[in-house]
């Protein structure tokens, strides 16, 4: 282990990613292909396998405790460490340094055993007993990437694509060999070892693995998203949950877009989808839908839906779900990403086509009115539940549509906003799926919204290369015109620069009322302009509103706190979106 560690001080020193690659290599190199397996899995930032269905269940707190018991320092000194840092593996170091091992006795092969011990164990006081017993054995710096590790924050700049490369290039394999490999294996573990052994193309998929989601760059206008192709398949943006459905031997799973199992939030869908009688890997997405009206609904309304520890009768009856599939991965006994999206689209047309005629089925295919491919968005060919089942959920394939003009696009756009959806995907028929990727062969077209000025009234250390400095922001805006409270309604970290957000930590640093460590709450001075996607209900916070996917425009110097927007304009935002929903289908 204690190898591993100083490989990651090495990894973590250099910026150069080709340098980290050459590192991460010779130490694969040097050590046994079992070794190596397990090293890979941990300089991938994971515990086990990303395909195993396991997990520590061991928060920061629970690392924290241990920690102050293993140190028997102070939680003022605990925080102090914290905060040299912003990352308690970095923190662990300092805080056992004087007391930590000065020789080696923990081996990778018991770091591995110990992992799965704590996962089988129930109960945080054993969970702990067992952290405990493996960080009173480790060095220092053993103990550094050990606390790093177990919470899931590696920081040293080694995305997984980069071990990728350094099995690649320690066993002399092709990069894309490796890379395919561990897509259709899930673990990056068995993908040293089949590349130790020359045995890449051995590789299967495995099912009940999520592969990662093609991702889409946004275009501003039509004519933009003309620039990067010619032929456009393009379809409705639905305001949901990004979802994956694998379905095999009668078991159907679903994942969401950080490939987290999301099945049991939907269990009204696995009946639906069951009906593909072959294994198949689809990508859609999952929304909260109108049985009368046929259409999609905004995101507030799934909304309802989320975080619940149990989905009742009640709440799918009152919010019913639909999954709208809109490409497939695998089909057929074999992967399709390889394939171009117009095959693409054939190959999941088929599959409802084939749906329609399994003899249980309820399957429903039709065709839209050419001259509208849209139709009235009834969504045809779909798949219903059988009879009698509690709800009406739908699986459905997504409607598209071609457009070869900026100008028939923009018509198709306008069209898409009085559905009350987000906007548009514009695709490349030509393109492939690139798993985990943005580029430019998908795009979005999205609706413009209002933008709101806010204070931040709290913020935090970011992670990784930011650390060091506070960039995550808690933001609020006032009550009311005669009412100065402030009510937050998000937080953001995402559109200032290095130099905004180096300048800015000095300046929170300097009017901080309270410092909580990880997080400082300060002067509600500084007004900020965010953009949003949406406005959802929400019970997070004091105003009864959260933004969706909220990021920071431009910092507003300009503006006093007291000229910040109200949670009346909030409101306002949030009606408005409602109203963009038309209460009825509109007529061909």
């Amino acid at each position: 282990m204690r190898q591993l560690a100083e490989i990651c001080e090495s990894v973590a020193a250099t910026t150069k990613k080709n340098e980290k690659v050459r590192i991460v290599a010779e130490y694969f190199r040097s050590q046994s292909a079992g070794e190596a397996a397990i090293a890979a899995i941990f300089l991938s930032g994971r515990t086990f396998p990303a395909y195993e269905e396991i997990t520590l269940q061991v928060g920061g707190t629970m690392l924290w405790q241990v920690l102050r018991e293993i140190s028997l320092l102070s939680d003022d000194a605990m925080a102090a460490a914290y905060r040299r840092y912003g990352d308690l593996g970095s923190a662990a170091f300092d805080i056992l340094q004087s007391t930590a091992p000065k020789q080696s006795t923990v081996t990778l092969e018991q770091v591995e055993r110990e992992f799965h011990r704590i996962a089988e164990t129930r109960g945080a006081a054993f969970k702990a007993a067992f952290i405990r017993l493996l960080l009173s054995k480790a060095t220092a710096i053993e103990a550094k990437y050990l606390v790093k590790i177990i919470s899931g924050d590696l920081r040293i700049g080694l995305r997984e694509s980069l071990v990728e490369e350094a099995i690649a290039k320690a066993y002399d394999a092709p990069y894309p060999d490796v890379q395919r490999a561990n897509m259709l294996l899930g673990d990056i573990a068995e993908t040293v070892k089949l590349a130790a052994g020359h045995k890449l193309a051995d590789a299967r998929m495995r099912m009940f693995h999520p592969i990662g989601f093609m991702l889409a760059s946004p275009v501003q206008t039509t004519e933009e998203a003309f620039t990067y192709f010619e032929h456009a398949q393009v379809e409705d943006k639905y305001d949901g949950i990004r979802a994956q459905a694998h379905v095999a031997g009668g078991e159907v799973r679903l994942y969401s877009r950080t490939l987290d199992e999301i099945t049991d939030a939907f269990p009204e869908l696995p009946e639906a989808l069951a009906v593909f009688t072959e294994d198949v890997i689809l990508d859609g997405e999952v929304l909260a839908w109108s049985l009368e009206e046929g259409r999609a609904l905004p995101f507030s309304q799934l909304q309802k839906r989320l975080g619940r520890k149990k989905v009742t009768a009640g709440m799918m009856r009152d919010v019913p779900v639909a999954y709208v599939v809109f490409d497939v991965l695998y089909a057929g006994g074999e992967l399709t990403i390889d394939r171009t999206l117009r095959d693409r689209s054939a190959v999941l047309e088929a599959l409802f086509l084939k749906a329609a005629q399994f003899p249980n089925s309820r399957a429903r295919v039709t065709r839209a009115p050419t001259r509208t491919p849209q139709g009235t968005l009834a969504f045809e060919p779909e798949i219903l539940p059988q009879p009698g089942a509690p709800t009406q959920s739908r699986v459905i394939r997504a409607p598209l549509t071609r457009a070869d003009s900026a100008e028939h696009l923009a018509q198709i756009f306008e069209e898409a906003l009085a559905r009350g959806n987000e906007g548009l995907m514009i695709k490349d028929l030509n393109s492939t799926y690139a798993p985990g990727r943005r580029g430019k062969s998908w795009l979005k077209l999205k609706r413009e919204l209002a933008t709101l000025d806010v204070v931040v009234t709290a913020v935090e250390y970011g992670h990784g290369k930011r650390a060091a400095v506070l960039s995550d922001y808690t933001f609020a805006v006032r009550a009311g015109e005669t009412d100065d409270r402030l009510l937050n309604v998000g937080k953001a970290y995402s559109g200032l620069t290095d130099v905004e957000i180096a300048q800015m930590t000095d300046w929170f640093l300097e009017h901080t009322i309270e410092d909580q460590g990880f997080r400082r709450t300060v002067e509600p001075t500084i007004v900020l302009e965010v953009a949003f996607n949406a406005v959802m209900k929400s019970d997070r916070h004091e105003s009864g509103f959260a933004l969706r996917f909220p990021r920071i425009l431009r910092l507003r110097p300009d503006k006093t706190p007291a000229q910040i927007d109200t949670l009346e304009r909030v409101d306002e935002i949030y009606q408005r979106q409602l109203l963009s929903f038309p209460a009825k289908r509109p007529a061909d």
